[in-house]
């Protein structure tokens, strides 16, 4: 059984003063051994269920609808362009709050 990691920012000034998810995915690539599918799932569903947040982490039938939108073929592109926005639109509690980019 592999064992599940959750990934975070942990956004301090102290010892790391990141607040971007996109670099800490990209990160756990190559730094810690994930794929882009585990390092993506590590920061969703997997850190909604470390803080024990069932209505939350992913899409689903009766979960409040949080999502982000990428402007990017596949997934993998959130490990590969960090630095790049990807964001198409958000939408936060079933509603879209940012639209697409024009």
């Amino acid at each position: 059984m592999t064992p599940s990691v959750a990934q975070a920012t942990d956004c301090n000034p102290g010892s790391n003063y990141t607040s971007s998810m996109a670099f800490c995915i990209a990160l756990a690539v190559p730094d810690m051994g994930m794929s882009p599918a585990e390092a993506l799932r590590a920061a969703s569903w997997r850190g909604a269920a470390a803080l024990r947040r069932t209505e939350v982490g992913a899409p689903a039938p009766g979960r409040r609808a949080d999502l982000l939108v990428f402007d990017a073929p596949p997934y993998i592109h959130l490990a590969d362009r960090p630095g790049v926005g990807l964001i198409r639109s958000v939408v936060r509690g079933g509603r879209q709050v940012v639209g697409p980019r024009v």
